[in-house]
């Protein structure tokens, strides 16, 4: 995954996923969805409201965007006040229905702070009945437990626009809810990266791109189930397929394209591209065929390895050899790109 993923690689060991999200990222995204929001209930259920900009955003823009209510839960051990460095041992859930002195601002006195019996979890019963009431989740949820967050939300039929790492496309589950059009991927951060508040991990950015207190995550986006018109945009396509540009792949019919911008225009069969493809993906341009890794890639008929090539991978290459990953021959060497989502060019079927 290379240096610049190693602090969310750790997160991912040690469980430890308080990486709060700037307020430039939260508006650059959220002014995509104001018609949404009209008159809904929002949810921000994994935030610190201390310094959560989550919560921040929704109750300085509460009338702008026409909220009903917000609700923010706290997981214990942080503090009860938004304004104040006060530690609170308990769990507390925040209401906040609006401006009632017409100062535009946010007030503690209009804030309702209530403790919570348990420890704030999203999946306690506490804070699932505080979901049930709501009409719309945003926030930025623990990366470790990203699966069982969006089946928590799908589970209770919610709209939601979440951030995740884009490697989550590869889970089986997630993939699987993104072919069949349930969930997608949002506008996205500026460079494909993400500066996060948290001083636990180092940081790995380049020096033209740190900033104090906080680190550098690439490849972190946003997920939502909400309509938006950047996933109705065709992708424009100019490259002309040649055969000596697109390897086929050994063990299923389709041929391998590097880069998203490379998808041929008049290539009839089925295409693998990189995940990142997703982000660009249109349901009425692309069929999604399914993921060419591992179970998956088994599923949709990607063939294990030849004896004789899984003995290179593994004994030459000295690389992992798993059935149902797609591998091509180049110049009679073993090669297995990152991850594949197999499509086809709906022009053609």
């Amino acid at each position: 995954m290379g240096n610049k993923n190693k602090g969310l690689t750790k997160a991912k060991k040690d469980k430890k996923d308080e990486f709060y999200t700037q307020l430039s990222d939260i508006e650059r995204e959220l002014k995509n969805y104001k018609s949404h929001f009209q008159g809904k209930i929002i949810y921000c259920n994994c935030d610190d409201p201390r310094v959560s900009n989550f919560f921040h955003y929704f109750s300085y823009n509460f009338e702008h965007l026409g909220l009903k209510k917000l609700i923010a839960t706290c997981y214990k051990n942080q503090q009860i006040d938004l304004f104040s460095r006060n530690d609170c041992e308990k769990a507390v859930y925040l209401e906040y229905f609006g401006d009632k002195n017409n100062n535009k601002i946010p007030d503690l006195e209009e804030i309702q702070v209530t403790y919570l019996q348990g420890d704030g979890d999203f999946r306690s019963k506490e804070c699932i009945d505080l979901l049930r009431q709501a009409d719309i989740v945003v926030t930025n949820p623990p990366f470790s437990l990203f699966r069982e967050y969006i089946s928590q939300l799908i589970q209770y039929k919610k709209k939601f626009i979440v951030i995740g790492h884009q490697n989550a496309i590869s889970y089986k589950d997630i993939f699987s809810l993104m072919r069949d059009n349930q969930i997608w991927l949002g506008f996205g951060f500026k460079g494909a990266a993400g500066h996060f508040i948290n001083s636990t991990y180092k940081n790995y950015a380049t020096a033209s791109d740190k900033r104090d207190g906080m680190i550098r995550v690439s490849g972190v986006n946003w997920f939502t189930n909400l309509d938006i018109k950047k996933r109705h945009l065709d992708l424009i396509l100019y490259k002309k397929f040649i055969p000596e540009d697109y390897p086929k792949y050994e063990n299923f019919d389709a041929i391998n394209v590097s880069k998203t911008k490379d998808i041929p225009l008049d290539y009839p069969g089925i295409m693998g591209v990189p995940i990142t493809f997703m982000d660009k993906y249109n349901p009425e341009q692309f069929q999604i065929i399914g993921l060419g890794i591992a179970n998956s890639g088994l599923e949709i008929g990607v063939k294990p390895y030849k004896p004789e090539h899984k003995k290179y991978r593994k004994e030459v290459q000295r690389r992992g050899a798993v059935d149902g990953d797609l591998y091509m021959m180049i110049n009679g060497i073993v090669s297995v790109p990152y991850a594949r989502v197999l499509i086809r060019n709906k022009a053609f079927l």
